[in-house]
């Protein structure tokens, strides 16, 4: 398998991240420097792809691995880690026969196999979310699968009481009301005459509530969402799903996207209740958005959209693998005020961090709501030649205007995955990031917490894992 030059090595020993065999396991930390804070109960979860070769298969793409899930469970005076593979039904095929089955997001091959010959039979290995008494793991365009909150024994698919099908679309980033605990998702529907858009609302038992369609002018592909009291806000990137070329080419779905930026991007407001009210598209340029940060209603008809805005698409920077982001765009957190009323753009204010940020977090209590702090990964290196990886966790602020606190690694040291924020019940204006950490030239792993407020000092606290894990995406915790 390849990697970097090292006149372009941007992370030097990056396939110490990937190239190795994940291990399963269940045990008390023992090994933990610094501080966690004693109001700290509950369990940190983080999703993403773990095994990336197959009897001599080597994947291309971040996105094709099989997922694993991660926990970390904070109890008064012991924290207690627990990481397995989600047993899905492509994981359990693969492992029966011995070889790759199924074609991946980036990855094909000779005699692949799709789901009922229309679609990915996904790894799910994008997020993991504390839902309905259970805990659901996520991949793209598929349903989830339950998995048992402390073990992380795989259940079953979870079709919410039978509301969807093995084909609904649907996607990896479900959103949750704070205040009726609803979970909202979404998942479009490609068609060659049609596509369409499903934005789904269940309530706090697992049951849908209603059941939404929007017709889309193009094949987009989208990957996150976000929810205000009144309204499901999307950034319609013009990334255009080709399926001629999926199915009648036999490409993968990276090969099947193609980059249509003289289309334009679009902001989709969609009532979430309202029948009378119809959904709404405004112009933004010719960006690109992988994921939005929050949405949240202002006076006067006001709708502030706020997102990780870059040049171009990330997936083409997740690979090959081990050789990410090679040549990622700029990216800065923006703003989008939208006149919901007259159904116009007002304003757009973008803040001058452009280090190709992702993985954006805030309080998600305050989801739909308004807020000012958010905390996000960067790439210091970005703008430069050759391969690169997560190296900064930046704490944005919309009332200062800028991200103004940042903790820089060391070359050879990698953060991954989702900041996870995790405040203190009593006290809110007390929270910790936890994060993924990874040191290759050590070749090892810890769970490190930041004070949230100052996560420049560094961290207050190390946990070191008995093995590595592999970069991951998504976070969520849940308190006990």
């Amino acid at each position: 398998m390849s990697t970097a030059h090292d006149s372009h090595d941007l992370a030097p020993l990056l396939e110490r991240c990937f190239l190795f065999d994940e291990v399963e396991d269940s045990y008390e930390i023992r090994n933990i420097s610094g501080r966690i804070p004693e109001w700290i109960h509950g369990t940190y979860y983080i999703n993403g792809p773990a095994r990336f070769e197959r009897s001599g298969l080597h994947y291309r793409h971040w996105l094709d691995g099989d997922g694993m899930v991660c926990a970390l469970r904070f109890e008064p005076g012991s924290v207690h880690f627990t990481n397995r593979f989600v047993r899905t039904a492509k994981l359990k095929e693969e492992e029966a026969t011995g070889h790759a089955v199924y074609r991946s997001f980036g990855t094909k091959f000779p005699g692949d196999k799709l789901k009922r010959g229309l679609m990915l039979e996904p790894p799910i290995n994008v997020s993991a979310y504390p839902y309905a008494g259970t805990l659901l793991a996520f991949g793209e365009q598929a349903l989830p699968y339950e998995l048992d909150p402390v073990t992380l024994e795989t259940r079953r698919e979870y079709d919410f009481n039978g509301a969807l099908t093995e084909v609904s679309p649907f996607s990896a980033h479900p959103k949750w009301d704070p205040a009726l605990g609803h979970m909202i998702n979404f998942g479009v529907s490609f068609s060659a005459s049609q596509p369409m858009l499903n934005i789904y609302e269940f309530d706090a038992s697992g049951s849908l509530i209603r059941r939404r369609r929007h017709a889309l002018e193009l094949q987009n592909s989208n990957h996150d969402c976000a929810l205000s009291r009144n309204y499901v806000v999307f950034y319609l990137s013009p990334l255009i799903m080709d399926f001629s070329k999926f199915w009648g080419e036999h490409l993968s779905v990276m090969e099947s996207l193609k980059w249509e930026p003289e289309r334009g991007s679009k902001i989709l407001v969609a009532p979430r209740e309202s029948k009378e009210e119809t959904a709404f598209a405004v112009e933004v340029g010719q960006g690109y958005c992988l994921h939005l940060i929050n949405t949240f209603e202002g006076d006067g008809g006001i709708l502030n959209v706020d997102v990780l805005e870059l040049q171009a698409p990330a997936y083409p920077e997740y690979q090959p693998i081990p050789d990410l982001f090679p040549t990622v765009t700029r990216c800065s957190p923006v703003r989008y005020v939208i006149h919901v009323p007259s159904r116009t753009l007002l304003e757009r204010k973008a803040m001058e961090y452009d280090r190709a940020p992702d993985f954006p977090a805030h309080d998600r209590r305050l989801v739909g709501a308004p807020y000012d702090d958010f905390w996000m990964l960067g790439i210091s290196a970005t703008g430069g030649e050759g391969r690169k990886f997560f190296d900064q966790l930046a704490h944005g602020s919309w009332r200062h205007g800028s991200v103004f606190d940042v903790y820089q690694t060391q070359p050879g040291e990698y953060l991954a995955g989702e900041p996870c924020h995790v405040a203190n019940p009593q006290d809110r204006s007390e929270a910790v990031i936890v994060n993924e950490f990874i040191d290759t030239r050590n070749d090892r792993a810890e769970i490190l917490l930041f004070e949230a407020a100052d996560v420049a000092k560094g961290p207050i606290a190390r946990l070191a894992l008995r093995h590595k894990i592999h970069p991951g995406f998504h976070t969520s915790f849940h308190r006990a």
